[in-house]
């Protein structure tokens, strides 16, 4: 490594310990007995994930966000998100810039990169290193048909640990998302072995409960239990199981109308002393925003009305955790 890139790499890795939110991960899955004061007992800071606030501009959204009571926002930096990846050198610091404005946090956003070779979204990770976010997220991997799932997986094991030490250079942590379906992570087993070949510093997992339950049932905390050392960012969002056209699927629901039991997924995040940033999801009905359109077919104070509701959920059942 270079002694410049050696500079910005303990530079960065100091600012995101003094936030606190880059040594707790890298301290390892250290349970406390139930009861113990964990270190993510205390009151917590949510990002709205700003797909829901795309019929906005950067001002407006930021506004917007701040008035419902976020802390920050989990700003799209990807095809068809709040910031083109193609743009980012110019849009990304006028987000940044409207968030700061409205005292928001700018530490989180969705990326679709993969792996190194993308030379576009390595521009994405430099210029949000210099404005000082901290976690992203990455795209989603599958196994192909044509290539047996062993064979992938020794793939993406090396892109994650190329991946990481770009990461480290910049002082970025990157997560990939357990997301339902037939994605790599769906099942976390999987994930949590790529991951084990990392130094697990700048690199990990963004774990979504809604999507651990879909695919976990009755076993997502042994889910969580393995996955939990290499938890660097968390998404919120919930569902229940229901019929649509005839066939079961997971219909999306505001928080505390699913199926997710979040006393006690919070309880075990305290456990587990797991404090990592947070981004709230609605995928339920928000005439469109759900989706991130650009225009949206309910009346903008309805829309914030129901993130205002998850927020206050989250927030007040967390609260009451010991």
């Amino acid at each position: 490594m270079k002694k410049e890139e050696s500079y910005i790499s303990r530079r960065r890795f100091t600012q995101l310990s003094g936030m606190g939110i880059a040594t707790i991960p890298m301290m390892g899955f250290i349970p406390v007995p139930i009861g113990g004061k964990a270190v993510g007992s205390s009151a917590i800071e949510v990002n709205l994930f700003s797909k829901h606030l795309q019929f906005l501009n950067y001002n407006d959204m930021a506004d917007a966000a701040a008035e419902m009571g976020f802390d920050g926002l989990d700003l799209t930096v990807r095809e068809k998100g709040h910031v083109l990846p193609t743009r980012v050198e110019d849009d990304l610091p006028k987000a940044v810039e409207a968030m700061r404005s409205h005292r928001l946090k700018p530490n989180m956003m969705t990326t679709d990169l993969l792996d190194t070779k993308d030379t576009t979204g390595l521009k994405v990770l430099e210029t949000a290193a210099k404005f000082g976010l901290t976690h992203y997220r990455m795209g989603w991997l599958s196994y192909p048909e044509k290539r047996p799932i062993t064979e992938s997986q020794s793939i993406y094991s090396e892109q994650f640990r190329s991946l990481e030490s770009i990461n480290e250079k910049l002082g970025l942590i990157g997560c990939y998302q357990n997301h339902a379906g037939n994605f790599v992570g769906s099942s976390i087993w999987d994930l949590a072995m790529l991951l084990s070949d990392t130094e697990n510093k700048f690199i990990g997992c963004q774990y979504d409960i809604r999507h651990a339950v879909v695919e976990g049932g009755l076993n997502w905390e042994l889910g969580l239990r393995r996955i939990g050392p290499y938890i660097k960012s968390i998404v919120i969002k919930d569902f229940k199981w229901g019929t649509v056209q005839g066939k079961w699927k997971p219909i999306n629901t505001p928080l505390g109308m699913g199926m997710v039991n979040f006393e006690q997924y919070f309880s075990l995040l305290k456990r587990y002393r797991i404090n990592v940033p947070i981004s709230l999801h609605l995928e339920y009905d928000l005439g469109g925003a759900e989706h991130g359109a650009s225009k949206i077919q309910m009346h903008p104070k309805e829309v914030f009305k129901k993130m205002k509701a998850d927020l206050d959920f989250l927030k007040n059942t967390w609260d009451k955790i010991n």
